[in-house]
């Protein structure tokens, strides 16, 4: 990949470092919390920033963070909460055998408040600010197991990850009388849904994590189990669905799964149904950046803007160029060359606009606003995800 490949001394490159070890101290990673503060999708990305610090450096210290977050995350969000009258691992499983399957229950996704209890009344405004869990925030997860048993090569953590997204398709997916769908939120223990919607996004973020944790598993010689029948079940449930928005944290991560559907292509012996999918991706997120852009969101105040989400845009804009090299390196396996090469064209004509959105947050007197300061740890590990993308765009 070409952004900050292997540029030490970058000042993107510090910057992530100095934005990454400031979270590790805030959230109680490093130095040591008696009680760390623990976030799923924040955690999630944060790993793949410690890995990607690793490989730039070669500073053994980034992967022992990265692997401690690893082991952070399973023994609090593995666990019941604190001030939740259960106990033990979410999944049911006894201390010895929680330790070896920290993800066969899931992971819940460290909100403030405790899950509505079932009875209690549904109320859309505090639903946010309760815990359970997000299938979107599981399979960041196990992206981010992925990529460490890709840098550590042991396979524990790819066995982690496929263990998580059985444990994530047999509690979200329901049949229904048209076919499988999913549900949006669910309780910490997977027995019940929350909210009974289902994300815009989530089949195609299933479909895709499972086929990248099923061709990372081919890199070991242990066997791990078969993701077949849910990729199937995910590849009917995103069957006709739309994929365009112009939501910016949506656009970007329509951008990033391209990326990965086109790294999966150079690595498949069958490319043909990611090479449709590739299309409708591309072809989603330039409508959706079309939409985006003419609203002119680079020209509002800080207050009225949200770093994660504007960062999620900036992160996939940064992978247009990656996706680019692959197309024009392995021709054979993008039949479609010429269509995928114009979308791609069309898209890093946006390249400018993530450079700006990045540069607003880098400012320090943005990083003053209220819409930064509630959202900060967050905010932080999006935007150091931004400078040096590259640890969570491969897989």
């Amino acid at each position: 990949m070409t952004t900050s490949d292997n540029d030490s001394e970058s000042p993107a490159v510090d910057s992530t470092m100095k934005i990454m070890l400031d979270f590790a101290s805030i959230t109680g990673l490093d130095p040591p919390s008696h009680n760390p503060k623990r976030y799923l999708w924040t955690d999630a990305f944060a790993v793949c920033n410690y890995l990607e610090l690793y490989r730039q450096t070669n500073d053994e210290n980034f992967l022992k963070l990265a692997l401690k977050l690893i082991n952070q995350v399973h023994h609090i969000l593995g666990r019941y909460r604190e001030d939740d009258p259960r106990e033990g691992w979410i999944s049911g499983l006894n201390d010895e055998y929680g330790e070896i399957h920290p993800t066969k229950g899931g992971l819940r996704i460290g909100k403030e408040l405790n899950e509505r209890l079932p009875g209690e009344s549904f109320d859309e405004r505090l639903e946010w600010d309760r815990d359970g869990q997000y299938y979107h925030y599981l399979t960041k997860w196990m992206h981010a197991l992925s990529r460490a048993s890709g840098v550590t090569r042991d396979p524990v953590y790819s066995r982690w990850a496929v263990e998580l997204a059985q444990a994530a398709h047999v509690g979200f997916t329901y049949s229904a009388p048209g076919g499988k769908r999913m549900y949006w939120k669910m309780s910490i223990n997977l027995q019940h849904p929350q909210v009974p919607s289902m994300g815009q996004h989530d089949p195609l973020d299933g479909y895709i994590t499972y086929n990248e944790l099923q061709i990372s598993s081919q890199d070991f010689e242990q066997d791990l189990p078969d993701l077949t029948p849910e990729i199937e079940d995910m590849a009917k449930i995103c069957r006709g669905t739309s994929l365009v928005t112009d939501d910016p944290l949506g656009i970007g991560g329509l951008l990033s799964d391209a990326l990965r559907v086109g790294q999966l292509m150079v690595k498949s012996n069958d490319s043909f149904n990611l090479e449709i999918l590739l299309s409708d991706l591309l072809t989603s997120a330039l409508l959706g950046l079309k939409s985006y852009a003419q609203n002119n969101p680079q020209d509002f105040p800080a207050v009225y803007r949200l770093a994660f989400r504007e960062m999620g845009l900036s992160i996939g804009i940064k992978g247009v160029d990656y996706l680019d090299s692959l197309l024009e390196s392995d021709k054979e396996k993008f039949k479609d060359h010429g269509f995928l090469n114009q979308l791609v064209e069309a898209l890093q004509e946006y390249i400018p606009l993530a450079d700006s959105l990045e540069k607003f947050w880098l400012r320090d007197e943005n990083r003053k606003s209220n819409t930064w300061l509630e959202h900060r740890e967050i905010n932080m590990v999006m935007l150091a995800t931004s400078l040096a993308p590259c640890g969570f765009l491969r897989i």
